[in-house]
């Protein structure tokens, strides 16, 4: 009886364990989230919202964590040239990952921010 007891309480901790797995939520949901990166990369209407909502929380005048301070197209382009915005969004060797204690960002957030970069920064 003890045996079934204990097998029982290992098979529900497996289980318990198999059901916190964290995972992309692009790769989850491949349908939520379309990604369309084949156009013009847009400053104003594709990378400030993302900057907004992932960034600016932390890196403004007001609360210049790291010393690193976004939320100016002047201000985004440097950080985006100089390799740390990208770096540090993509979990790369050399960057703190970003953004602190939240997900990374998805495939599509990263490969908008990407093509934007890779095309000069541009301020449309």
């Amino acid at each position: 009886m003890q045996r079934i007891i204990i097998t029982g309480i290992c098979l529900m901790a497996l289980l318990g364990f198999q059901s916190c797995y964290y995972d992309k939520a692009d790769l989850l949901y491949p349908d939520a989230a379309k990604c369309d990166t084949t156009g013009t990369i847009s400053y104003s209407k594709q990378i400030v919202p993302l900057l907004q909502q992932q960034c600016l929380p932390c890196h403004t005048i007001s609360s210049p964590d790291g010393g690193i301070i976004l939320g100016t197209y002047t201000a985004d382009r440097v950080i985006a040239a100089n390799g740390k915005l990208y770096g540090s969004l993509n979990y790369a060797s050399g960057y703190s990952p970003m953004p602190k204690g939240r997900a990374k960002l998805t495939n599509c957030q990263l490969a908008t921010i990407k093509k934007w970069i890779d095309g000069g920064s541009p301020n449309n």
